[in-house]
Protein backbone atom coordinates (compact mmCIF):
# COMPACT_ATOMS: atom_id res chain seq x y z
CA UNK A 1 0.00 0.00 0.00
CA UNK A 2 1.08 3.55 -0.71
CA UNK A 3 0.47 6.59 1.51
CA UNK A 4 -0.29 10.08 0.29
CA UNK A 5 -0.66 12.98 2.73
CA UNK A 6 -3.57 15.39 2.35
CA UNK A 7 -5.08 18.18 4.49
CA UNK A 8 -8.08 15.93 5.22
CA UNK A 9 -6.04 12.91 6.35
CA UNK A 10 -4.07 10.04 4.85
CA UNK A 11 -4.93 8.74 1.38
CA UNK A 12 -4.20 5.01 1.04
CA UNK A 13 -3.55 3.77 -2.51
CA UNK A 14 -3.36 0.05 -3.19
CA UNK A 15 -0.44 -1.51 -5.03
CA UNK A 16 -2.66 -2.71 -7.91
CA UNK A 17 -4.09 0.81 -8.29
CA UNK A 18 -0.57 2.24 -8.42
CA UNK A 19 0.24 -0.41 -11.04
CA UNK A 20 -2.76 0.81 -13.04
CA UNK A 21 -1.02 4.19 -13.27
CA UNK A 22 2.10 2.40 -14.54
CA UNK A 23 -0.06 0.89 -17.26
CA UNK A 24 -1.48 4.29 -18.17
CA UNK A 25 2.05 5.64 -18.55
CA UNK A 26 3.03 2.68 -20.73
CA UNK A 27 0.13 3.27 -23.10
CA UNK A 28 1.23 6.82 -23.93
CA UNK A 29 5.00 6.25 -23.79
CA UNK A 30 7.35 6.89 -26.68
CA UNK A 31 8.43 9.54 -29.19
CA UNK A 32 11.40 10.21 -31.46
CA UNK A 33 13.82 10.60 -28.55
CA UNK A 34 12.55 7.72 -26.44
CA UNK A 35 11.58 5.30 -29.17
CA UNK A 36 8.87 2.65 -29.01
CA UNK A 37 8.66 -0.83 -27.53
CA UNK A 38 7.31 -4.24 -28.51
CA UNK A 39 5.36 -6.41 -28.07
CA UNK A 40 3.24 -3.37 -27.20
CA UNK A 41 0.16 -5.01 -25.73
CA UNK A 42 2.08 -7.49 -23.61
CA UNK A 43 4.49 -4.90 -22.19
CA UNK A 44 1.60 -2.58 -21.33
CA UNK A 45 -0.18 -5.50 -19.66
CA UNK A 46 2.93 -6.40 -17.66
CA UNK A 47 3.23 -2.81 -16.47
CA UNK A 48 -0.43 -2.62 -15.48
CA UNK A 49 -0.35 -5.94 -13.62
CA UNK A 50 3.13 -5.78 -12.14
CA UNK A 51 1.77 -5.70 -8.58
CA UNK A 52 -0.81 -8.46 -9.07
CA UNK A 53 0.79 -10.43 -6.23
CA UNK A 54 -0.54 -7.82 -3.79
CA UNK A 55 -4.22 -8.46 -4.52
CA UNK A 56 -4.81 -10.79 -1.57
CA UNK A 57 -2.84 -8.72 0.95
CA UNK A 58 -4.62 -5.51 -0.08
CA UNK A 59 -7.96 -7.11 0.79
CA UNK A 60 -6.76 -7.63 4.38
CA UNK A 61 -4.02 -5.03 4.97
CA UNK A 62 -2.20 -5.20 8.26
CA UNK A 63 -1.90 -2.37 10.76
CA UNK A 64 1.39 -0.71 11.59
CA UNK A 65 0.96 -0.01 15.33
CA UNK A 66 3.67 2.65 15.22
CA UNK A 67 1.80 4.81 12.69
CA UNK A 68 -1.81 3.71 13.23
CA UNK A 69 -2.26 3.19 9.49
CA UNK A 70 -2.01 0.27 7.03
CA UNK A 71 1.53 -0.85 6.46
CA UNK A 72 3.24 0.62 3.42
CA UNK A 73 4.87 -1.81 1.03
CA UNK A 74 8.24 -0.91 2.56
CA UNK A 75 7.08 -1.76 6.09
CA UNK A 76 6.25 -5.45 5.63
CA UNK A 77 8.37 -8.24 7.16
CA UNK A 78 10.70 -9.80 4.61
CA UNK A 79 8.91 -13.18 4.59
CA UNK A 80 5.53 -11.54 3.91
CA UNK A 81 7.01 -9.41 1.15
CA UNK A 82 8.71 -12.40 -0.49
CA UNK A 83 5.51 -14.49 -0.25
CA UNK A 84 3.64 -11.73 -2.09
CA UNK A 85 6.16 -11.63 -4.91
CA UNK A 86 6.43 -15.43 -5.01
CA UNK A 87 2.71 -15.68 -5.76
CA UNK A 88 2.79 -13.02 -8.48
CA UNK A 89 4.10 -15.19 -11.32
CA UNK A 90 1.35 -17.79 -11.05
CA UNK A 91 -1.34 -15.13 -10.72
CA UNK A 92 0.04 -13.37 -13.79
CA UNK A 93 0.53 -16.45 -15.98
CA UNK A 94 -3.17 -16.75 -17.00
CA UNK A 95 -2.79 -13.32 -18.64
CA UNK A 96 -0.03 -14.65 -20.87
CA UNK A 97 3.60 -15.74 -20.82
CA UNK A 98 5.32 -12.51 -21.83
CA UNK A 99 3.51 -10.37 -19.28
CA UNK A 100 4.16 -12.99 -16.58
CA UNK A 101 7.85 -13.01 -17.54
CA UNK A 102 8.11 -9.22 -17.16
CA UNK A 103 6.33 -9.35 -13.79
CA UNK A 104 8.67 -12.05 -12.52
CA UNK A 105 11.69 -10.10 -13.78
CA UNK A 106 10.38 -7.02 -12.01
CA UNK A 107 10.00 -8.89 -8.72
CA UNK A 108 13.42 -10.48 -8.80
CA UNK A 109 14.93 -7.20 -9.96
CA UNK A 110 13.67 -5.44 -6.85
CA UNK A 111 15.68 -7.76 -4.63
CA UNK A 112 18.70 -7.65 -6.91
CA UNK A 113 18.80 -3.83 -6.82
CA UNK A 114 17.90 -3.25 -3.16
CA UNK A 115 20.04 -5.36 -0.86
CA UNK A 116 18.65 -4.48 2.59
CA UNK A 117 17.66 -8.14 3.00
CA UNK A 118 21.31 -9.05 3.49
CA UNK A 119 21.19 -7.74 7.06
CA UNK A 120 20.60 -11.21 8.53
CA UNK A 121 21.30 -14.84 7.74
CA UNK A 122 17.59 -15.67 7.85
CA UNK A 123 16.44 -12.95 5.45
CA UNK A 124 19.37 -13.70 3.13
CA UNK A 125 18.30 -17.33 2.84
CA UNK A 126 14.65 -16.37 2.29
CA UNK A 127 15.53 -14.05 -0.59
CA UNK A 128 18.09 -16.38 -2.14
CA UNK A 129 15.48 -19.15 -2.27
CA UNK A 130 13.03 -16.72 -3.84
CA UNK A 131 15.52 -15.61 -6.48
CA UNK A 132 16.38 -19.19 -7.38
CA UNK A 133 12.69 -19.98 -7.93
CA UNK A 134 12.13 -16.83 -9.99
CA UNK A 135 15.18 -17.41 -12.17
CA UNK A 136 14.07 -20.99 -12.84
CA UNK A 137 10.57 -19.80 -13.76
CA UNK A 138 12.01 -17.13 -16.03
CA UNK A 139 14.26 -19.64 -17.79
CA UNK A 140 11.29 -21.94 -18.43
CA UNK A 141 9.21 -19.10 -19.87
CA UNK A 142 12.04 -17.84 -22.07
CA UNK A 143 12.54 -21.35 -23.46
CA UNK A 144 8.81 -21.66 -24.17
CA UNK A 145 8.56 -18.23 -25.77
CA UNK A 146 11.65 -18.76 -27.93
CA UNK A 147 9.86 -21.67 -29.59
CA UNK A 148 7.00 -19.35 -30.53
CA UNK A 149 7.57 -17.57 -33.87
CA UNK A 150 5.56 -14.56 -32.70
CA UNK A 151 7.46 -13.98 -29.44
CA UNK A 152 10.95 -15.13 -30.41
CA UNK A 153 12.07 -11.69 -31.72
CA UNK A 154 11.26 -10.15 -28.32
CA UNK A 155 13.40 -12.60 -26.35
CA UNK A 156 16.81 -11.20 -27.26
CA UNK A 157 18.79 -9.99 -24.26
CA UNK A 158 18.64 -6.39 -25.52
CA UNK A 159 14.89 -6.27 -26.13
CA UNK A 160 13.96 -8.11 -22.95
CA UNK A 161 16.23 -5.97 -20.80
CA UNK A 162 14.86 -2.77 -22.33
CA UNK A 163 11.29 -3.86 -21.68
CA UNK A 164 12.18 -4.82 -18.11
CA UNK A 165 13.77 -1.41 -17.54
CA UNK A 166 10.73 0.34 -18.98
CA UNK A 167 8.53 -1.39 -16.41
CA UNK A 168 10.97 -0.25 -13.71
CA UNK A 169 10.72 3.31 -15.07
CA UNK A 170 6.92 3.38 -15.12
CA UNK A 171 6.85 1.88 -11.63
CA UNK A 172 9.15 4.63 -10.33
CA UNK A 173 7.16 7.39 -12.05
CA UNK A 174 3.89 6.01 -10.72
CA UNK A 175 5.25 5.88 -7.17
CA UNK A 176 6.16 9.57 -7.38
CA UNK A 177 2.78 10.48 -8.90
CA UNK A 178 0.78 8.49 -6.35
CA UNK A 179 2.74 9.27 -3.18
CA UNK A 180 3.72 12.84 -3.99
CA UNK A 181 7.16 14.31 -3.47
CA UNK A 182 9.04 17.44 -2.48
CA UNK A 183 11.52 19.46 -4.51
CA UNK A 184 12.91 18.07 -7.75
CA UNK A 185 12.84 14.30 -8.15
CA UNK A 186 14.75 12.20 -10.65
CA UNK A 187 14.24 8.83 -12.29
CA UNK A 188 17.53 7.53 -13.65
CA UNK A 189 18.55 4.93 -16.23
CA UNK A 190 15.46 5.52 -18.35
CA UNK A 191 15.73 3.78 -21.74
CA UNK A 192 15.73 6.04 -24.81
CA UNK A 193 15.80 5.20 -28.51
CA UNK A 194 19.60 4.91 -28.48
CA UNK A 195 20.71 4.87 -24.86
CA UNK A 196 19.42 6.09 -21.52
CA UNK A 197 18.69 9.34 -19.69
CA UNK A 198 17.45 10.78 -16.41
CA UNK A 199 13.97 12.23 -16.06
CA UNK A 200 13.48 15.28 -13.83
CA UNK A 201 10.12 15.90 -12.15
CA UNK A 202 8.96 19.14 -10.53
CA UNK A 203 5.58 20.50 -9.50
CA UNK A 204 4.03 23.27 -11.59
CA UNK A 205 3.12 26.22 -9.33
CA UNK A 206 3.60 23.96 -6.29
CA UNK A 207 0.54 21.96 -7.32
CA UNK A 208 1.10 18.23 -6.59
CA UNK A 209 -1.43 17.32 -9.28
CA UNK A 210 0.45 19.16 -12.04
CA UNK A 211 3.92 17.78 -12.74
CA UNK A 212 6.53 18.93 -15.24
CA UNK A 213 8.78 16.22 -16.72
CA UNK A 214 12.03 16.82 -18.60
CA UNK A 215 12.97 15.46 -21.05
CA UNK A 216 9.48 14.64 -22.26
CA UNK A 217 9.06 10.89 -22.92
CA UNK A 218 5.48 10.76 -24.21
CA UNK A 219 3.92 10.94 -27.64
CA UNK A 220 1.27 13.53 -26.74
CA UNK A 221 1.72 17.10 -25.52
CA UNK A 222 0.03 16.35 -22.18
CA UNK A 223 -0.78 13.25 -20.15
CA UNK A 224 -3.74 12.95 -17.78
CA UNK A 225 -3.68 10.18 -15.17
CA UNK A 226 -6.54 8.98 -12.98
CA UNK A 227 -6.30 6.71 -9.94
CA UNK A 228 -8.15 6.02 -6.70
CA UNK A 229 -7.41 5.97 -3.01
CA UNK A 230 -9.22 5.74 0.29
CA UNK A 231 -9.14 8.56 2.79
CA UNK A 232 -8.50 7.76 6.45
CA UNK A 233 -9.13 10.79 8.63
CA UNK A 234 -7.45 9.46 11.77
CA UNK A 235 -5.00 6.73 12.85
CA UNK A 236 -6.14 3.47 14.46
CA UNK A 237 -5.08 1.25 17.31
CA UNK A 238 -7.23 -1.69 16.21
CA UNK A 239 -6.60 -3.56 12.96
CA UNK A 240 -10.23 -4.63 12.51
CA UNK A 241 -11.44 -1.05 12.93
CA UNK A 242 -8.87 0.09 10.35
CA UNK A 243 -10.04 -2.53 7.85
CA UNK A 244 -13.68 -1.59 8.46
CA UNK A 245 -12.81 2.04 7.77
CA UNK A 246 -11.14 1.07 4.49
CA UNK A 247 -14.25 -0.89 3.46
CA UNK A 248 -16.50 2.10 4.19
CA UNK A 249 -17.37 4.71 1.58
CA UNK A 250 -14.10 6.61 1.88
CA UNK A 251 -13.04 6.44 -1.78
CA UNK A 252 -11.42 9.43 -3.41
CA UNK A 253 -10.57 9.90 -7.10
CA UNK A 254 -7.26 11.57 -7.90
CA UNK A 255 -6.14 13.19 -11.14
CA UNK A 256 -2.61 14.19 -12.08
CA UNK A 257 -1.54 16.04 -15.22
CA UNK A 258 1.93 15.66 -16.70
CA UNK A 259 3.35 18.38 -18.96
CA UNK A 260 6.67 18.98 -20.73
CA UNK A 261 9.08 21.68 -19.68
Amino acid sequence: MLHRSSPEGLICITQPNHAWVSGQLAQVWGNEEFGQFAPWQEVCLGAQQHDIGWLKWEQQPTLNPQTGYPRKFSELPIQVHVDIWSSAKQQALPFGRYAALLISLHGSGLYERYRGWKNSVESTQIVQNFLEDEHAFQAQLVASLQDDPYYAPYLTAEVLDRNRRLVVTWDALSLLVCQGFTGEQQVSRVPTADGETTLKLTYIDDNPHHIRISPWPFGSSQVSLVYEGRLLRQPFTDEIAMRDALRANCWITLNTTLQPE
